[in-house]
Formats: structure tokens, C-alpha cells, sequence
């Protein structure tokens, strides 16, 4: 596991299971019948990150006063581990339309805890009527899948921050 999470942090997703294989020191077989896809691989690796990002949630519920800035601060760490390997945002894309993808659970998780976070904000009057976790998801996939193509420059990253912001965002 530790290898696969350093091959896809130096390489990407797109590093060969036989070249991880080879790196962690086992046969290809014994990769594949461990982890036969390798979007099995890439939700066991993300596992490991999902406590973090679960804890990150807790801190953010436990230390943000106003609902608005929770919610904005749980979407920029939802980006953040979205671009955790380049590469991500796309099988990420691809689970949620699978039923059987191993990545589908985890999605649906940072969905799930997406929604609770805008719900909140709705209540308090920060964030738009209307809008779904799923939706916004969606919206921080697209932009963080944005931020990998070779025609994104320094200034992508803040304008879709706050061209999403501006999306979800109650006019004050």
C-alpha cells in the first residue's frame, strides 16, 4: 500500500500495476489478486486518507462558528484530496456512475458529509436554497480535475475557489 501511495504520488495515476509490483517488490499476480482493479488499488490508498479527511471534518464542525465558512473550508479539503495524486478527479468521476466500483463507497461518504455541511449552512442562511452535497461534489470534482490540465495556470486555482464560492454563496 505504502508503495502504491509513493508511485502515485511521484507518478500519477497513470504508473503501471506491474511497475508497482515490481517497486513493493512482489510478483504482478500478487498485486492483482490482492487488488484486481486498479481502481481497487486507488480506493485502498485513498482509505488510508479517508481518516484524515474524516478528522478534518470533525476539526472543521468543532471549530467553525459560522456554517458558511465550515462548508468553505470542508469543499477546499475536499479539493485538496481530490488532487491528491494527479490523475484523481477522474476515477473519482467514473465511481459515482459505477455501482460496483470500488471507489463508489468513499465518493459517496465525502458526498454524504458534503451534504451535511451545505444543510447547515442553508439553514443558517449561508449557502443557496436548492443545492445538493452531491451537486457541489460534483462542482469541486470538475475543478479540481480543472486544475490538472496542462492549460490551468497560477490563477486557475483562486478564480474556480471563487467562481464555486460564488456558486453556492447567499449574497450578503
Amino acid at each position: 500500500m505504502e508503495i502504491a501511495e509513493l508511485a502515485f504520488t511521484d507518478g500519477g495515476l497513470d504508473v503501471s500495476m506491474d511497475a508497482i509490483a515490481k517497486w513493493a517488490g512482489v510478483g504482478a499476480g500478487t498485486l492483482y489478486r490482492h487488488f484486481p482493479t486498479r481502481d481497487a488499488l486507488v480506493a485502498a490508498v485513498l482509505e488510508n486518507h479517508q481518516p484524515d479527511l474524516s478528522a478534518e471534518a470533525e476539526v472543521i464542525q468543532n471549530n467553525s462558528v459560522d456554517s458558511g465558512a465550515a462548508l468553505e473550508r470542508w469543499l477546499d479539503a475536499v479539493s485538496r484530496w481530490m488532487r491528491a495524486y494527479e490523475g484523481l478527479p477522474e476515477p473519482l468521476r467514473t465511481a459515482l456512475g459505477e455501482q460496483d466500483s470500488p471507489l463508489r463507497l468513499t465518493c459517496q461518504e465525502v458526498i454524504d458529509t458534503t451534504g451535511e455541511f451545505l444543510q447547515a449552512a442553508q439553514k443558517d442562511g449561508h449557502a443557496r436554497e436548492g443545492l445538493t452535497g452531491r451537486n457541489l461534489y460534483l462542482a469541486t470534482l470538475a475543478a479540481a480535475w480543472a486544475l490538472g490540465t496542462p492549460s490551468a495556470d497560477g490563477s486557475t486555482g483562486h478564480e474556480l475557489d471563487d467562481l464555486l464560492r460564488s456558486g453556492w454563496r447567499v449574497d450578503s
